[in-house]
């Protein structure tokens, strides 16, 4: 076991081992309330439909969305249930906005987009549930690039203008039940942007809008930025990436100590080097801070 495996495993018994899951290691190919509640419209029906190649990202190691059982769509099954349980089931009123997931890492290059991308897509197949999955690395977007599509308006334009509405950025995709809304522009005022109560009207509105809905967050790494601790404190649940043979402890522990301490985190060790028989890949449980 790594030093990394050691550190997580210390940190998860140290809060609630029983929410502790294992699943094989996973590998990848490629790097304020508002005052008045207002009902937000969903996606524009009259906008064209975004079209995502669903075979050219299996063949990129990503989950198939399609009747076809892959280890790696085997994989994010067990990862998401634990998630899917946290957001409806009994723990979730003990979570504020539970549905709403934020992925993140310590540094760039680890590979949260990576698992943003799969965990939106297993979700998705998800028979009852619906996702919403945001670009929020406003600084550093990689999900248009990942998915390769590209759309004229996003996140950023929403919060910058009072021109744009929600469903001029709020996309339908070509996979059942998964939407999606791009960065947008860059902006200096990011954090600011984020930080807004623009913002926080929106997350409310993704938080309790619809009852089957989860909204996954692709934020920035947690150190070296502040828009990552402030989105982190508008959701439930995180999910930290973590680069097997990469991340070092001291980071990690780091990029922890940003995160809210009633947040419920776990933890994804990426690019595993080790053979899928070995049992190491995923735990999840609450990591209590001292």
């Amino acid at each position: 076991m790594s030093t990394i495996e050691k550190a997580l495993d210390k940190m998860l018994s140290e809060g609630r081992p029983e929410n502790i899951i294992e699943s094989p290691a996973i590998t990848q190919s490629i790097q304020a309330e508002p005052a008045e509640h207002q009902v937000l419209p969903d996606a524009s029906p009259d906008k064209l439909m975004i079209e995502i190649d669903t075979k050219r990202l299996s063949k990129l190691n990503f989950v198939a969305n399609s009747q076809e059982r892959t280890l790696i769509s085997e994989e994010y099954r067990v990862i998401k249930r634990k998630l899917i349980n946290n957001a409806f089931g009994a723990l979730s009123s003990t979570l504020k906005n539970p549905n709403l997931i934020l992925v993140t890492s310590t540094r760039p290059g680890e590979g949260k987009t990576f698992n943003s991308v799969n965990l939106a897509l297993s979700i998705a197949l998800e028979q009852d549930k619906t996702v919403l999955l945001i670009d929020a690395d406003v600084l550093r977007p990689n999900v248009s690039r990942t998915l390769d599509i590209s759309v004229p308006l996003g996140l950023t334009d929403y919060l910058s203008s009072d021109k744009v509405g929600v469903t001029d950025i709020m996309y339908s995709t070509s996979v059942e039940r998964l939407k999606l809304i791009a960065a947008g522009k860059p902006h200096h005022l990011s954090t600011e942007l984020l930080a807004s109560d623009k913002m926080m009207a929106l997350v409310q509105e993704f938080a309790s809008r619809y009852p089957d809905r989860i909204v996954i967050f692709d934020a920035p790494p947690l150190l070296g930025v502040n828009e990552t601790a402030v989105l982190a404190g508008m959701c439930g649940q995180a999910v930290v990436v973590v680069e097997e043979n990469k991340t070092s402890l001291n980071e990690l522990e780091k990029a922890i100590s940003l995160l809210p301490s009633d947040l419920a985190v776990g933890f994804v060790i990426n690019k595993a080097s080790r053979s899928v028989d070995k049992g190491y890949g995923y735990g999840y449980g609450y990591y209590a801070k001292s």
